[in-house]
């Protein structure tokens, strides 16, 4: 066992415990979902919707904004959208769980609409930072948004070979987090007239995190999957 090993069951031990605190608060809403009729790809659909939302207030903060005035209000909008609605990814799939509604074709659409979903909303925020003149921030966000692919892709292409991959610290969860962390804390402390920096730099910073370890993780998983392949041989 590697030194990194324990910290990382540490870690999955702490995001498995959160995620059933989570479910916890939920389910009730959950089962009010299924008594009226709500099936788990209408709720995913819903939760795709909100991230599009979310993305074009980010457009519209880069057309209304400049480098000397960010339009930080719509900021934190953006991130209040992208928090809303991506507990929609946690709802639909405890509706398909607790409604006997478990389906190969919705794992598969709720698959894809998240793709779709992290390309809208890190698109949405590579324009802004376009818009206002912070190209580099804009090229950072490209690479975060490249790393969030390529971590789900490695992970399908292993399982297509039967593989388990599922190793990684900067998966789906944690990378809605720290986005929609990262706007609303962005909109926040530039929205207030005792903010003494840019504030853009928190937005910065968390693209900045996920480019890094979003692509530690995909490389991880790769290295994951050729052991298991020699392993095998």
């Amino acid at each position: 066992m590697t030194k990194s090993e324990p910290s990382a069951s540490a870690f999955k031990r702490f995001r498995d415990a959160l995620q059933q605190g989570i479910y916890c608060v939920i389910n009730p809403l959950v089962r009010f979902m299924i008594r009226i009729g709500i099936t788990p790809n209408m709720v995913t659909t819903i939760g795709l919707l909100g991230n599009i939302a979310a993305a074009g207030v980010f457009v519209w903060a880069g057309y209304t904004g400049s480098d000397t005035e960010m339009n930080y209000p719509l900021v934190t909008l953006a991130g209040s959208l992208i928090i809303l609605f991506s507990l929609f990814d946690m709802l639909d799939g405890q509706v398909a769980r607790i409604g006997g509604m478990v389906s190969t074709f919705g794992a598969m659409y709720d698959s894809v609409l998240d793709r779709y979903c992290e390309l809208f909303t890190l698109g949405g925020i590579s324009f802004y930072f376009i818009q206002t003149g912070h190209v580099v921030c804009a090229l950072v966000t490209f690479v975060a948004l490249v790393g969030s692919l390529m971590v789900s892709y490695v992970r399908a292409r292993a399982e297509g070979l039967g593989l388990d991959c599922k190793v990684g610290f900067m998966q789906r969860p944690e990378r809605v987090v720290v986005t929609a962390l990262g706007a609303i804390a962005t909109g926040l402390a530039g929205s207030s007239a005792a903010a003494s920096f840019e504030a853009w730099w928190i937005l910065a910073c968390a693209m900045a995190i996920i480019a890094i370890f979003a692509n530690i993780t995909a490389f991880a998983r790769i290295a994951h999957v050729r052991r298991q392949l020699t392993q095998r041989s």
